[in-house]
């Protein structure tokens, strides 16, 4: 027999009477006696083979279904395991030492679901209203937070279109601020470019304590011309050098330990509201950049289409982007649980986003409001009744930015990514410590910071 000191049988009995055993059939009272399980004596090695074997019982090879609660043993417990894998639970002997034969029965559950995970190892999953106490796991969050407002985040936009639609004011629109290059540069002259250059401007905005660095890329001289031929070039190689310039930078054997992002998390392209259908070089360019980096496209000047012409145009828009092919952001592969579904069809539904830009201030009904003034009224921008500008700016800045800077990680540049590593003329020498001269006419691309 198992001979138990007096503060052991004690303790036996608190766990006892502080747990509510789970068997097969309904739940025993506590008051219950239990059926007498005799047992011989067993000595130190065979006690010690019978608790392995009672540990051993607990892993089962089925997987458990969502709610099934399994029995685990404690110290003082050997576990029967039935049909379904679950330990059922365990009645002892015990005898006192001077007042002759005591018998209880321990038997101790924890709600807990075990389940095979796909190396053989097992994940127990439990839930908050199984916890007896206050951990503070959600604590992480503030964590989360207090870092990112320290390091702050990087976020680079770039917009395309022809010259004329607005783009320096819908940028400045976005972010209430000059942050346009045609804004914040001194003695800009608007001149056709007889090529496309890219010109990239950077800010550091910061709002409630968070910084973010915003990156402005235009493309000055797209469209312009009368042979519009391959005038999408530059700008992907644009793109695809700021995918290199990361993959150099994971590369090296010492690596910085947060490495700047340059890369184009966002593309704006703008169609002139012409109320038929997309051009060829509308196609073509979002045919390329689609593939390479998230395309946001919306129809400038909005205000130059009535409520049905908006809606034709962007109902023949839509047909046309289906047709060919092109995929704009949000794509419907990328979702990732049916709310984001259900958030991103609506958005989705509304592209191409028809938008009015403005950085100017008007009173109506005492309040100031951003908006274009007309002989027959003012055009607010942030208004859904007057234009969709308030939808692009959730989709950009509130809702979707993280998301945007997810895509072009974790889809876009993984794809450069693998694309480079398999191809036979790529070795970790060439990609090592050696310094790397950007394309493109890098050096010739202005660049400014600022402070907001």
């Amino acid at each position: 027999m198992v001979v138990l000191r007096p503060e052991q049988a004690l303790l036996l009995w608190v766990l006892c009477f502080s747990h509510v055993s789970l068997v097969s059939g309904s739940p025993r009272p506590a008051h219950e006696p239990a059926g007498e399980l005799e047992t011989d004596s067993l000595s130190p090695m065979e006690d010690g083979e019978e608790k392995e074997r009672g540990i051993v019982g607990l892993q089962h090879d089925s997987k458990c279904q969502p709610g099934q609660p399994a029995l685990m043993d404690s110290q003082n417990s050997i576990p029967e395991t039935g049909q379904n894998g679950v330990a059922v639970g365990t009645e002892m002997e015990e005898k006192g030492m001077e007042e002759g034969d005591l018998k209880k029965e321990v038997e101790v559950e924890v709600k807990v679901e075990l389940c095979q995970s796909g190396h053989g190892l097992q994940v127990s999953f439990i839930r908050g209203t199984d916890l007896f106490g206050y951990v503070g796991i959600e604590a992480v969050l503030d964590q989360m937070r207090r870092k990112t407002m320290k390091a702050g985040l990087e976020f680079n936009i770039m917009v395309v279109g022809q010259s004329g639609l607005g783009k320096s004011t819908l940028v400045n629109t976005l972010f209430k601020s000059k942050v346009s290059r045609k804004s914040c540069t001194s003695n800009y002259e608007e001149k056709i470019s007889k090529t496309v250059k890219l010109h990239s401007v950077s800010h550091v905005i910061e709002e409630k304590g968070v910084r973010m660095k915003l990156t402005v890329i235009d493309t000055p001289g797209f469209g312009d011309q009368i042979n519009n031929e391959n005038c999408w070039e530059p700008i992907v190689k644009h793109v695809n050098e700021q995918y290199e310039k990361y993959l150099r930078e994971e590369l090296h054997i010492n690596r910085k330990r947060r490495i700047p992002d340059s890369r184009v998390h966002c593309c704006i392209y703008f169609l002139p509201p012409t109320g038929h259908r997309l051009r060829q070089i509308d196609v073509e360019f979002m045919k390329r950049l689609g593939k390479i980096v998230s395309i946001v496209p919306v129809i400038a000047k909005a205000d130059t289409l009535t409520i049905e012409e908006r809606q034709e145009f962007k109902e023949r828009i839509r047909q046309d982007l289906a047709a060919n092919g092109i995929r704009v952001y949000p794509q419907k592969e990328y979702d990732e649980d049916p709310e984001d579904s259900i958030l991103n069809d609506r958005i989705r539904e509304s592209i191409p986003f028809a938008v009015v830009g403005t950085d100017k201030e008007h009173q109506v009904n005492g309040h100031k409001v951003l908006g274009r003034k007309t002989k027959w009224g003012i055009i607010e921008v942030e208004n859904v009744e007057h234009c969709e500008f308030a939808n692009l700016r959730d989709l950009l800045i509130r809702s979707h930015l993280q998301d945007l800077k997810d895509v072009t990680h974790n889809i876009h540049y993984e794809t450069y990514r693998v694309r480079r590593l398999n191809e036979s003329n790529v070795s970790f020498s060439e990609l090592g410590l050696a310094p790397w001269p950007l394309e493109n006419g890098t050096d010739d691309r202005g660049q400014s910071e600022s402070h907001l």
